[in-house]
């Protein structure tokens, strides 16, 4: 199996960003985006991913969290649709159930090279601290869009905004661990009829 690993640099007027992702890691992480809340979502995905990942964002955070949120969704999205290359021999489906407290999130994806979202998933707090959780479907669109994924999430129950953006970000962690891992018995295939993801 090729090294399952990416290194993006992705800089405009308004983000710098610069990202480390392996596939194939234990969880280690190194997040620091100039937002708090968007650093602890990042770090609990990539440990229940099992993803390594290394990410620093400067942005207008002066003026909001829109731009470093939605751009750092773009630039994780990219690396990890390069980071799968031809996607062969991964199991290509995930999902996951995820209980935190009142919360129960369903979260089901396909790495099939056709992007959507469904995000099912109310938050009824505006904020969470001086995180707008509007910015919530902002990362997910652009992470669904460039990673090139259909992704649904599902809220079942939940009432704490903190725990419902939480479990949504564990359960995607969760259901891509399984979507990426290579199905040994098949691991030179591309799991799709098209002969390409």
């Amino acid at each position: 199996m090729s090294d399952r690993t990416s290194i993006l640099e992705r800089n405009t007027a308004e983000t710098k960003i610069r990202l480390e992702l392996n596939l194939d890691g234990t969880g280690t992480y190194d997040v620091d985006t100039g937002c708090g809340f968007l650093n602890h979502m990042l770090e609990l995905f990539a440990r229940h991913a099992r993803f390594d990942l290394t990410l620093r964002c400067e942005g207008d955070t002066h003026v909001d969290y829109h731009h470093t949120t939605e751009d750092v969704g773009i630039a994780l999205g990219q690396a990890l649709s390069d980071a799968l290359g031809e996607k062969r021999g991964i199991r290509r489906y995930g999902s996951f159930l995820l209980p935190m407290d009142e919360t129960l999130m369903l979260v089901a994806l396909d790495l099939s090279g056709r992007s959507f979202l469904v995000m099912d998933a109310p938050i009824p707090a505006q904020k969470v601290g001086d995180f707008d959780t509007e910015l919530v479907r902002e990362f997910m669109t652009a992470f669904a869009h460039n990673s090139r994924m259909t992704l649904h999430f599902k809220e079942i129950h939940g009432d704490n905004s903190h725990h419902i953006i939480e479990a949504m970000f564990k359960g995607m962690g969760r259901a891509l661990k399984e979507a990426v891992s290579i199905d040994e018995k098949y691991r030179d295939e591309i799991p799709s009829t098209k002969g390409l993801l």
